[in-house]
């Protein structure tokens, strides 16, 4: 496959981003809801309209300004809101809200590796049709996996905190709990260092290893 300019790499990724963003927070706001909390529901937050969900900073400008300066692709959308209190079992569901998204990511994942095979089906006799598939598809499958990695490292605000929050001892959560105002600023900083790219780049190429179409996903973003 060609090499992309960072340009191209741009355009081809801005689809998938708002897809893997929307459905992502779209998500926690229908698991809330069936769990017991209509709060996401009511405020129009459980929907496929992208404008619901992004954040002008740092959905836009600092996703752009990272992936042109470092590489590196960082942002994040306006969280939905979740009211705990609503839920019937608030420790347990506000774990399950919180893994909807990563799972959202990782079903998607598997829908744009499934249209990499399309393209791939498609190469030789309709190129116009087929590279297109294959690039977005490849888009597709690295953002939701590093959405989906992302999202669970154990740090509040992100999700994989929330989940270890309802997992600790009542104690030990409220503890780790005070450290959410100082969570973005942590994970900024372990962002500027690199720690944060080493510890997650070996997990997000390790599940894109498991998909179909890996190769091709390599190919354009890790060569």
């Amino acid at each position: 496959m060609q090499a992309l300019n960072h340009i191209q790499l741009l355009a081809i990724l801005a689809i998938p981003v708002l897809l893997a963003i929307t459905v992502h927070e779209a998500a926690h706001g229908w698991v809330a809801s069936r769990l017991g909390d209509k709060t996401a529901m009511m405020l129009g937050r459980v929907t496929f309209n992208p404008i619901r969900h992004v954040d002008p900073v740092g959905t836009i400008v600092v996703p752009v300004l990272t992936f042109m300066l470092a590489g590196f692709l960082f942002g994040w959308a306006k969280p939905v809101p979740v009211n705990w209190r609503n839920l019937k079992h608030p420790r347990r569901d506000m774990a399950l809200v919180a893994v909807a998204g990563p799972g959202a990511n990782l079903l998607m994942a598997i829908g744009w590796a499934l249209l990499i095979q399309v393209g791939l089906l498609l190469l030789d006799s309709t190129q116009w049709v087929a590279l297109p598939l294959i690039y977005s598809g490849a888009a597709g499958v690295l953002i939701n996996v590093f959405l989906m990695v992302l999202n669970l490292f154990p740090l509040l605000p992100l999700d994989g905190g929330r989940v270890l929050n309802a997992m600790l001892p009542p104690r030990m959560a409220y503890y780790f709990s005070r450290l959410e105002p100082f969570g973005l600023i942590i994970l900024v900083a372990l962002l500027v260092t690199g720690l944060l790219g080493s510890i997650l780049l070996p997990l997000v190429i390790g599940t894109v290893g498991l998909l179909p179409g890996s190769g091709i996903v390599k190919e354009l973003f890790f060569v």
